[in-house]
């Protein structure tokens, strides 16, 4: 298996230069790029060219830009908007050697039934899998474990990727997102490695289901998520590709980055290696 940091983990302390810098010296994988800020602050004095080069030259590679946000039950203006970009993310994506594009499904107030959120899900996923085909990219989808997101449990949105039936159409699966909503670890058990594209670690205070949000995650091992049962379900079913260090919480921003960076890769090896070989240079 290997080893991802998410920029989201040094949101407020980093940028993406510091980020490769440090994530490449201690010896990680891979980097999943956040398209919303870092990447566009990166761009206002460097170049694409440039980032590829960096990629070239150093062993840390992308692995996901994150994300294409809200591509579901959009109103007219708001699907062409989502289509745009995710066109504009293919030719970046391929200069760069970009394997994924998570997508995360929209967050509302709005009550939509579960009918009509399946099926635009279906119907979205389905025309990004036909424009990500001849670029060699694939869509992760990532279900966010709150109330008021539109596919917020694992059962919701693996049902959707069974649906949608493609090669290139699979999940993120967060363990935060996982324990927010209180999905169900018989899904996952019944589920197909193969489906799921990226592994989300992180932990979590105990708050109950329902209540709560980003900034309750902690480093992997130190919360109450049932990690054990989640990794071993997730061996058993086939699953070893990457696994990607993803907090959100705000005295980690407080944190020298490269600290930040260096903990994430500790506290992940602790509790991935009783289940996985991650063999980093």
């Amino acid at each position: 298996m290997k080893l991802c940091f998410n920029q989201a983990t040094t949101l407020e302390n980093s940028n993406l230069i510091k980020d490769l810098e440090y994530c490449n010296k201690h010896s990680y994988d891979y980097i999943e790029i956040r398209t919303m800020d870092k990447l566009p602050e990166y761009l206002q004095e460097k170049s694409i060219d440039e980032l590829a080069e960096f990629f070239n030259t150093h062993h840390i590679k992308p692995l996901a830009f994150n994300a294409l946000v809200f591509f579901n039950n959009r109103d007219e203006a708001g699907y062409k908007e989502i289509i745009n970009e995710f066109k504009g993310m293919m030719e970046t994506a391929t200069k760069l050697g970009v394997k994924y594009v998570v997508a995360v499904p929209l967050v509302t107030e709005q009550k939509i039934l579960k009918q009509d959120i399946k099926k635009s899900c279906v119907e979205v996923l389905t025309e990004l899998s036909d424009i990500a085909e001849p670029y060699g990219i694939k869509i992760a989808v990532e279900f966010v474990g709150h109330p008021q997101c539109t596919v917020n449990t694992f059962g919701q949105a693996y049902d959707i990727v069974e649906t949608v039936n493609r090669e290139n159409v699979g999940l993120v699966l967060d363990c935060f997102h996982f324990h927010a909503m209180g999905s169900d670890l018989n899904d996952l058990k019944k589920a197909d490695g193969s489906k799921i594209f990226i592994l989300h670690i992180d932990d979590t205070e105990d708050f109950p289901i329902g209540f709560l949000t980003d900034e309750d995650r902690v480093w992997p091992g130190l919360g109450a998520i049932d990690l054990d049962s989640i990794l071993t379900t997730l061996k058993e079913i086939g699953y070893s590709d990457v696994v990607s260090v993803e907090l959100f919480r705000p005295e980690y921003y407080k944190l020298d980055a490269e600290e930040a960076i260096k903990t994430a890769k500790e506290t992940t090896l602790k509790v991935m290696s009783k289940y996985y070989d991650l063999q980093t240079v």
